[in-house]
């Protein structure tokens, strides 16, 4: 529910009570005595999907942006006839309980509004999300999610561009950008204070770490995550809910994978630091064309014709420019996908031939503990180059050969030619 107080124009009182009058609804109007251009005060009770419908009349009638609208919200509404009104709006005109375009404009202004607050939150939120990773803890991780200011830009370039505001559309777009950078540095700059500070354990590789390593070879399903979070803020800015949880998800998508990318800098991890770029980029991206596609076809745009046209210009544009963009890095995330794939089976069919020689009687009773396939580094595919594979026997004496052994078995099955190293553990039973 919203209460609507308009400041009626000299010569406008009447116009402005028989809109009022004609769609039921009650009002209060009190008298201006400033002595200005204008003679009274309107005040009137409003469910949240008539705003839209309301403000229109009245600004068919001559209040526009030159008078004073100003829409509060209201906590409850004590009236059978305002029940009636309601319900009226409900049957009569069926409404989705989207606020109305200029709360939409205004709220998205505010959660793009503060800078100092911005560069800071994003900051924090990157430094804790970067400890979370090397302490390979998701709750840290999650936590730093918590505190990220990065739905309002989003929002706010989305909105800029369906309600033809030029300013509001490149604000946005200036602090996502700010808000990226600043997380990835913020995050080198702490990793590297960290590791050449000794104040990590030496020699720890970051790949090593569950929350890092996730980061490295991201898959087309992180489209599916972006592109919800993208829907989800959209949607709760404009049906008026609190924006706070569809921020988290919103960092989700952002947050950890550019403070991975200020990881592989500190460390030196080009591959690291290129894949988790691109998984920031894609749901840059597809975080924007998600919301800015919504909020179009929730109706969203201008009245008027010309900014009606401006409008839907910019959109197109921009739909199709952030539509190649991901599309282009899709390629790249489609390609992990795939390589992630032929790793899972080729990894498997080593598994099964070094069980399946196992089982052979020279063996004995010799297990497969434990397999470590290293690939190749570089560009995708990546092969598997060296397999390490721990064997647990009671034999005090394992049968010899068996790393060339299963070297040959390995390349007749796979096709990869690989170094193998055998480990024995020895097991004694009584």
């Amino acid at each position: 529910m919203r209460l609507v107080q308009v400041l009626i124009p000299t010569g406008k009182r009447q116009a402005v009570l028989r809109v009022l009058d004609d769609e039921g609804i009650d009002y209060t109007v009190t008298e201006e005595t400033s002595n200005r251009d204008f003679t009274a005060v309107v005040t009137f009770p409003l469910p949240t999907g008539a705003v839209e419908h309301v403000i229109g009349e009245l600004r068919d009638v001559g209040i526009d942006e030159q008078t004073y609208t100003v829409i509060v919200a209201a906590e409850t509404v004590l009236s059978r006839r305002f029940e009636k009104l309601k319900d009226e709006y409900e049957t009569e005109r069926p409404s989705d309980e989207t606020i109305a375009r200029e709360e939409l404009q205004t709220k998205a202004e505010g959660l793009a509004s503060n800078f100092n607050t911005y560069v800071i939150m994003t900051i924090v939120s990157s430094v804790i999300a970067t400890a979370g990773l090397l302490l390979d803890s998701a709750a840290t991780v999650v936590g730093s999610m918590v505190i990220a200011p990065l739905i309002g830009p989003a929002m706010a370039a989305s909105v800029g561009t369906v309600v033809n505001d030029e300013k509001l559309f490149r604000r946005g777009v200036k602090l996502q950008i700010l808000g990226v950078g600043l997380a990835i540095a913020s995050a080198a700059v702490f990793a590297a204070f960290l590791r050449f500070g000794n104040l990590v354990p030496p020699g720890l590789d970051p790949l090593s770490l569950s929350q890092v390593s996730e980061r490295l070879e991201p898959n087309v399903l992180v489209l599916a995550v972006a592109l919800g979070a993208g829907v989800a803020g959209i949607i709760s800015l404009t049906t008026g809910v609190s924006t706070a949880l569809v921020g988290v998800m919103i960092a989700v998508a952002l947050i950890p994978p550019a403070a991975a990318v200020g990881i592989g800098i500190a460390y030196g991890i080009p591959m690291l630091a290129i894949g988790a770029f691109v998984l920031v980029s894609v749901n840059v991206l597809s975080i924007n064309l998600a919301a800015l596609v919504v909020l179009w076809y929730s109706g969203y745009q201008p009245e008027q014709w010309f900014q009606s046209k401006n409008a839907r210009e910019a959109t197109i544009k921009r739909v199709t420019m952030l539509a190649v963009g991901i599309l282009a890095l899709t390629a790249v995330l489609g390609g992990v996908t795939y390589d992630t794939y032929t790793a899972s089976v080729t990894e498997q069919e080593i598994r099964a031939t070094i069980v399946g020689e196992l089982e052979e009687p020279q063996y004995g009773d010799a297990t497969l503990v434990e397999l470590s396939v290293r690939r190749t580094d570089g560009m995708y595919p990546r092969e598997p180059s060296s397999i390490t594979v721990t064997v647990a026997t009671s034999d005090g004496d394992p049968e010899p050969g068996l790393a060339q052994q299963l070297a040959q078995r390995i390349s007749d099955r796979t096709g990869h030619t690989v170094s193998v190293e055998v480990r024995y553990l020895q097991t004694e039973r009584a």
